[in-house]
């Protein structure tokens, strides 16, 4: 398929666009990121709210939910000041560590505004759920956030994240959870091992404050992007019927996703696959369910609402 087929599917559609995945940041800021490292020339560069805008306006884009990008606890105020300029972004998951002495008092105060959704926490910045989530005070901190109805985001997923989040879920039912970049999980190639993996989805599935990212989609096969349908079919075609519509949405990972592909080419990917479904089905992937996940505010006008 050509870059032009690829953007003329990109093209706006009816419904429109809530990206629940992209991330800010500024590396020429006084005392620079942590993320991305200086020798990433895809991604070293000022990512910011208008900058996206710019890319993703045209297709429809008119909200979005900025993903934490640092474990610096200043960040979270720097993330959430930086959405509170610019109304295209409608939330912030921001960086706490929920066995942490501080985390009561940091999740009340980030929580007085009303554009602080929740936390990410999973395989990133050196941290490891599966052990973590056994440390004195971590569950306590994640029912908090439930009862702060409040969102815990995971990072990467892997088939030992996977089953951390089940228990988290069975130990917090009341917690809404979403799961990242679920098509781009390291699927395990021992049978056994894949069979549990797979059950620990089915049984993440009927719980109804669990939802799933088709994000990181895009795929590079010697260098060269993958644009055939067919290669991407499989395997969200079993994110879809074990997760269902009404907890599936969209995410681009912008800029991460510049990695492997532009904006437009990422979109139009994801695109193809959702034409094959109904209407409400993708009116449901590209916003309704993010605000069912997330609970988000509308900022704009053309920004849509129950």
């Amino acid at each position: 398929m050509s870059t032009a087929d690829l953007l003329l599917q990109a093209l706006p559609q009816p419904q429109p666009i809530i990206d629940a995945h992209i991330h800010l940041f500024d590396p020429i800021r006084p005392g620079g990121v942590p993320w991305p490292e200086k020798t990433d020339t895809a991604l070293y560069k000022p990512a910011t709210p208008a900058r996206y805008a710019t890319l993703s306006a045209p297709f429809g884009v008119v909200g979005a939910i900025a993903i934490e990008a640092s474990p610096l606890p200043s960040d979270n105020d720097w993330l959430l000041k930086v959405a509170q300029n610019h109304p295209l972004i409608v939330g912030v998951i921001g960086d706490l560590i929920p066995d942490s002495p501080s985390f009561s008092v940091e999740l009340a105060r980030l929580h007085a505004d009303p554009l602080f959704l929740g936390i990410r926490y999973g395989n990133l910045w050196n941290r490891d759920l599966a052990t973590d989530m056994n440390k004195p005070g971590f569950l306590n901190g994640l029912k908090a956030l439930a009862e702060a109805n409040l969102v815990f985001e995971s990072a990467n997923p892997t088939p030992s994240l996977i089953a951390a989040i089940l228990k988290v879920a069975e130990r917090v039912p009341n917690l809404r959870i979403v799961i990242d970049h679920l098509p781009n999980a390291q699927l395990p190639a021992e049978k056994t091992a894949r069979a549990e993996y797979d059950s620990h989805l089915r049984e993440l599935a009927p719980r109804p404050g669990v939802f799933v990212k088709l994000s990181e989609i895009p795929v590079l096969i010697g260098g060269k992007l993958i644009t055939d349908p067919l290669y991407y079919k499989g395997r969200l075609d079993a994110i879809w019927n074990t997760f269902g519509e009404d907890r599936i949405l969209f995410g681009s990972d912008w800029p991460n996703s510049d990695h492997v592909t532009p904006f437009a080419q990422t979109l139009s990917i994801v695109r193809t696959y959702i034409s094959t479904k109904n209407a409400s089905a993708a009116e449901k992937y590209y916003w309704k369910n993010s605000l069912a996940a997330y609970s988000w505010r509308k900022r704009r006008p053309d920004q849509p609402a129950e």
